[in-house]
């Protein structure tokens, strides 16, 4: 049992517990640094992204956001599932363009000018999220522009959360039947998933009771945006 990967899953899905996003969007970048190749990455840390995120739908789901959920049914998942089948023949490094996105995003309530920008690329909400499905099938950073559009719509923070992740639970629901339907050998083991899994869960209680319940919607707010300008600060600096 690694304590590098042991540490980066604490860390990534304390973040995931307040946001609803980061066991993958973070995680798998670094466990690429540790030696991990992709799809190894994703296998160990989708069931800890599913289940973090499977216990926040069960606690808020009245409040998800259906009419952008069923957009992202309908103009993200199908081209994450063809993208995560095509990744192993083409890679493409992108993170350098999201990372500058979500800094922009993260600036938009001190600007009028990035507000203006930000409002008028996110109108055209279809070719965004059909943008977001190809960039996480084929890197796993589509969390991150997930997070930017329902940041942008200022949500409470009750909303925020669940929206994200039930959003984010589905794209990793498709990303392992991808895996299982494309006949890709998934060398699982299961004593040590179910090890990180326990940390993940862990994680989450603790941060539960001890964090998120203590942030008002302002400071979540707040967190939100520096969230997401680390988040673009991270993938630049990852992509020089």
């Amino acid at each position: 049992m690694a304590i590098d990967v042991l540490l980066i899953i604490a860390v990534t899905s304390f973040i995931q517990s307040l946001f609803g996003v980061g066991v993958l969007l973070f995680g798998t970048p670094l466990l690429l640094l540790v030696g991990y190749d992709f799809i190894d990455a994703i296998i160990i840390l989708l069931p800890i992204s599913i289940i973090i995120n499977l216990i926040q739908i069960a606690k808020d789901y009245r409040n998800v956001d259906f009419d952008l959920y069923k957009k992202i049914l309908l103009y993200t998942i199908p081209l994450v599932v063809l993208f995560l089948f095509l990744v192993t023949q083409v890679r493409i490094n992108i993170s350098f363009l999201v990372g500058i996105f979500l800094l922009t995003v993260a600036l938009k309530d001190y600007s009028k000018k990035v507000n203006t920008f930000i409002q008028s690329t996110l109108k055209h909400e279809k070719i965004y999220l059909g943008v977001m499905g190809i960039i996480h099938g084929m890197t796993n950073l589509g969390g991150s522009l997930l997070t930017a559009i329902v940041h942008n719509k200022d949500y409470k923070k009750q909303i925020t959360r669940v929206t994200i992740a039930i959003s984010y639970a589905t794209f990793a629901v498709f990303q392992i039947l991808t895996l299982l339907i494309s006949g890709y050998d998934l060398n699982i083991q299961f004593l040590g998933v179910g090890i990180y899994l326990l940390v993940g869960i862990g994680v989450f209680i603790l941060t539960e009771r001890l964090v998120y319940v203590e942030l008002n919607n302002e400071n979540y707010t707040k967190f939100f945006g520096l969230f997401l300008f680390i988040s673009g600060m991270m993938l630049v600096v990852k992509s020089i």
